[in-house]
């Protein structure tokens, strides 16, 4: 079923190439003509390849590569004209401050841009109308109802580009009295997926019914599955002990075996480069406010080992006098003025480069909490102890798609995204992590 996804995007991803080249051939030939269109075609191909390949990295990390934001409307457009011109001044400092290439093509740039323009706007604009009106090509029947399909349901028909329709709905599941009657259901609505909770597998009855669909071609997913395909994160109210046994066993041991040291390096590499930076955080710090500069705080890490958290102070000292409390990350009103700048920036999570540097941390994982919410959390959360089966990181899977948390109800969203990243954990998902992570501070600072 997500193969379908994945060649939508590689048709955009294709698309978008061909409009950069398209762009710069246009550029190029109004302006000398065909007589020295290939030379000069040739000396500016690597230099734009470059760039383009960047271009295209500032997409994905806007976020215009997931199908649910191609929709032809405000949110949209304005985000890809911000990662356009962010592009295109990218190139600009590219050409003018590193002229390695031996070219400077100011005026050829600007007809690049013009031209790139009309066109990105036709191309984008025309795929996100055609994914949008063409025929879904997945046709649902969705069998029993609770505040997990609603969610699905609800989402999919606001959102026809991912290519979802529901076209029958059992909301009574096996004691819906239209279930006798699967077979001519599928038959009648052109149904060619049906959705079903974990439990209606056990019923000998049900099984048997579902089973016969198979003949027709049908594919039947439990409804954890769809729902982790669409929102990237696991139900966990769907879930039972046997699927964490099937799908959290221990994965990747040769990427953990090497990324680990070269996690340190590049830590020690971050330390050296970003020690100017880090003394002068600390001086603002000192001249603020009174106290230390680095703020300590026990956390549980992997196994629930406990471990010292590094930060750059930004409350008072006294700010937890009555004891731990949740905190509005953001707008904390107990943060310093230098405080919430750190905040804001995420600045003062520098020092977490020496977790890193013993081990602790990565860059990438589940966020440590501290013991006495862990503990409360435990207690509330059912699953919640799973997220201590990888190392912690400094970012993370639920960190770049769900607000700080300042609740027992923030954790549990935030716990199923945890749980995706340890089913999915590979090195290309800590990769797009960290390039979304970049996203994720930018836009924070607005």
């Amino acid at each position: 079923m997500n193969s379908f996804s994945k060649l939508k995007q590689l048709t955009l991803l294709t698309g978008d190439v061909a409009v950069l080249y398209a762009a710069l051939i246009l550029a190029l030939t109004t302006r000398y003509g065909k007589l020295a269109y290939f030379q000069l075609f040739h000396w500016h191909l690597e230099p734009f390849t470059i760039i383009f390949a960047l271009w295209l990295v500032i997409y994905y990390i806007a976020g215009l590569y997931d199908l649910k934001s191609l929709k032809n409307d405000l949110d949209f457009w304005r985000t890809f004209w911000y990662a356009a011109l962010f592009g295109a001044g990218l190139a600009a400092l590219f050409f003018y401050l590193i002229p390695f290439f031996q070219i400077t093509p100011r005026a050829n740039l600007f007809i690049f841009l013009a031209f790139y323009s009309i066109l990105a706007l036709i191309w984008r604009g025309s795929f996100n109308r055609f994914i949008g009106q063409t025929g879904a090509t997945h046709k649902i029947l969705m069998v029993g109802t609770n505040k997990i399909t609603e969610e699905l349901v609800s989402h999919l028909k606001h959102n026809p580009q991912l290519g979802y329709e529901i076209k029958f709905e059992m909301r009574e599941g096996l004691g819906d009295k239209e279930f006798e009657h699967l077979s001519q259901i599928i038959l009648a609505n052109n149904i060619n997926t049906i959705i079903i909770p974990a439990h209606l597998k056990k019923d000998a009855r049900s099984a048997k019914l579902i089973y016969q669909t198979l003949l027709l071609g049908i594919e039947v997913l439990e409804l954890s599955t769809l729902y982790e395909l669409i929102f990237k994160k696991v139900p966990l109210t769907e879930l039972e002990e046997v699927w964490f046994l099937e799908n959290l066993v221990k994965k990747h041991r040769i990427y953990e075996f090497i990324s680990n040291p070269l996690e340190q390096i590049l830590a020690l590499i971050l330390v050296a480069v970003l020690l100017p930076l880090g003394i002068l955080i600390a001086i603002l710090i000192k001249l603020s406010s009174a106290g230390p500069v680095i703020f300590r705080q026990v956390r549980i890490g992997q196994s629930e080992r406990e471990f010292t958290l590094y930060k750059f102070r930004t409350m008072p000292v006294d700010a937890e006098k009555d004891g731990p409390q949740w905190a509005n990350y953001h707008q904390d009103p107990r943060a310093t003025l230098v405080g919430r700048i750190l905040r804001k920036s995420h600045l003062d999570e520098l020092p977490q480069l020496l977790n890193i540097l013993k081990g602790e941390l990565s860059f990438v994982g589940p966020r440590p909490e501290r013991p006495n919410f862990v503990a409360d959390l435990k207690k509330e959360l059912p699953y919640y102890d799973l997220r201590h089966l990888v190392k912690p990181g400094v970012t993370g899977w639920a960190q770049i798609n769900f607000r700080y948390a300042a609740s027992a109800m923030d954790s549990y969203q935030k716990l199923q995204y945890d749980i995706y990243y340890l089913k999915n954990n590979s090195p290309l998902l800590d990769f797009l992590i960290i390039l979304r992570t970049i996203k994720f501070l930018i836009t924070n600072l607005k």
